[in-house]
């Protein structure tokens, strides 16, 4: 009797089984393993007749099923040439320079510039003082939303009062 590994071994070509990437095609050629599925495991469902809920129709194909797409479409890809991004070693001798006079002349008059932009930038705006004690409304409201607290409020004492037999002179409830 064989053994299991003799088995495989004359089965399957182990070159060809170790180098495969693909181990079986679908149907329409679809590349890949089928997932598929079933009725039991998919969870969109619809109403039944009798009030029973079943599965909802599957979806239809995909048209591009076996075709294999080009990396171009799916990675962005490198505009410009490999190693472009570094400076030259004179462009790198002359960016040092520049930044070299820049620190002993005080920063140049472009950077002069950014700060007194960023300085303008970053001070607080101080906020205008009302002038006078009132301060003037904008909309066309009768009463503010402070005064309608107040009134409501002694309505409310008014009535707390009235509850209990209380009986007060009506300057106690003005707002």
């Amino acid at each position: 009797m064989k053994t299991f590994s003799q088995f495989i071994s004359e089965a399957y070509d182990k070159d060809v089984m170790q180098s495969s990437q693909i181990r079986r095609t679908g149907e329409g050629g679809r590349i890949g393993a089928e997932r598929k599925k079933t009725e039991a495991e998919r969870r969109r469902t619809k109403l039944g007749p009798g009030g029973t809920r079943v599965p909802a129709k599957e979806y239809k194909p995909r048209k591009d099923i076996g075709t294999q797409r080009a990396a171009s479409t799916r990675v962005q890809q490198p505009e410009k040439e490999r190693g472009s991004a570094a400076l030259s070693p004179k462009e790198a001798q002359r960016k040092a320079y520049l930044e070299r006079k820049a620190r002993e002349g005080g920063g140049s008059t472009k950077s002069k510039d950014l700060e007194k932009q960023a300085s303008k930038l970053l001070t607080k705006k101080k906020a205008a003082k009302p002038t006078g004690g009132k301060i003037e409304r904008t909309t066309s409201r009768e009463y503010t939303r402070d005064e309608k607290k107040k009134m409501v409020r002694a309505g409310k004492r008014l009535h707390k009062d009235i509850i209990a037999g209380r009986e007060k002179d009506a300057s106690h409830y003005q707002p």
